[in-house]
């Protein structure tokens, strides 16, 4: 034939764009080029996007901090977004989806790491395992990655490791192994019967926001706070307030980041795809309401170091409310939110 009618043209034109569309998307994220799957890179470069479009509206400063990711798979490691990386890793290619370069190197992480610390070339990096070897799904791995990139924000600030120092409290260890492996007296009972009564004040205080009895149940708490003080040892007591600073704002950082995403950040199509993908805000939900849950039923004995994240992650809430201005000062006051409470210049 000499021509083609309107309708073989319309059907050329269609076809011919599906072929371009294929072969653009293969050529932009091709799912094996450097070895990495197809939906971890779409959780990974999700986190990215979130922490890229919001992390400033709550931290100061954090977007001036590397976000490196080390992903831990049973047989290889894979680096992101390294500024320096050690010479024990090689290149895997170049990922359009993930923006940088990616290096590998054969696994050295357990697969169920969850973890900030400097783990490559004195570096602060996120070492996370996969979400089936961490127990969580796409949307609660993608945001977890955004409380491990606070760490790192905690641990580059100036003058955090002097501080760590000064608490004294490693005994000598230079690996930063004491800070999981302290003993404090979680199994002691009558201290365990006084941190359930703070727990159970600070839960109190958390449900009476917005109502006219806050501010005396706020009180109540901090009295609380202060009867368990007074029942640690000094160095027991700056362990427990280094592990609510650090770990709690991580944890309460984790659920603020879910909640503004959920309210101002538009997930991809392709992270909306994936099977086991649920929305930001029964994430965001989700954290709020296990946070909950552990300060009305959790053992001092039975969670050991985990303990001290939903009190952390509580004060924190509370803060938003009587001191709104208090993540300006929290990098000032080293491992200390009991005195952010406390009214400017006291």
């Amino acid at each position: 034939m000499r021509y083609l009618n309107a309708l073989g043209v319309l059907t050329l034109v269609i076809v011919f764009s599906l072929v371009l569309q294929a072969g653009s998307g293969k050529a932009a994220a091709p799912e094996d080029q450097t070895g990495i799957r197809l939906a971890d890179r779409i959780r990974i470069a999700e986190a990215y996007r979130i922490a890229e479009q919001l992390r400033e509206e709550l931290w100061t400063g954090w977007s001036e901090v590397p976000f490196v990711v080390l992903l831990v798979t049973p047989e290889r490691e894979f680096l992101l977004h390294h500024p320096h990386p050690s010479d024990d890793f090689i290149p895997a290619g170049y990922d359009s989806l993930l923006e940088c370069e990616v290096l590998t190197r054969e696994r050295i992480f357990g697969l169920n790491f969850l973890a900030t610390f400097p783990a490559v070339g004195g570096v602060p990096t996120v070492v996370m395992g996969l979400p089936e070897n961490t127990g969580k799904t796409s949307t609660a791995w993608t945001v977890t990655l955004l409380h491990e990139h606070f760490h790192q924000l905690q641990n580059s600030r100036s003058g955090y490791y002097a501080a760590v120092d000064s608490l004294e409290l490693s005994g000598g260890d230079r690996t930063g192994m004491w800070m999981l492996n302290y003993p404090f007296p979680y199994t002691s009972a009558r201290l365990g019967e006084q941190y359930a009564q703070m727990c159970t004040r600070l839960l109190q205080a958390l449900q009476s926001l917005d109502t006219h009895d806050c501010a005396e149940r706020v009180t109540a708490y901090l009295q609380a706070r202060k009867t368990l003080t007074g029942a640690l040892d000094p160095a027991d007591y700056r362990y427990f307030s280094f592990q609510t600073w650090q770990e709690g704002v991580a944890r309460y950082t984790e659920y603020r980041m879910a909640k503004l995403a959920a309210e101002k950040y538009m997930p991809t199509a392709d992270f909306q795809a994936l099977a086991d993908y649920t929305t930001l805000q029964s994430c965001a939900q989700s954290i709020l309401e296990g946070t909950l849950t552990e300060l009305e039923q959790l053992s001092l004995a039975d969670y050991g170091r985990v303990a001290f994240y939903p009190v952390g992650a509580g004060e924190g809430l509370l803060l938003d409310q009587v001191s709104p201005g208090w993540r300006g000062h929290y990098f000032t006051e080293w491992f200390d939110l009991e005195i952010l409470f406390r009214p400017r210049g006291e």
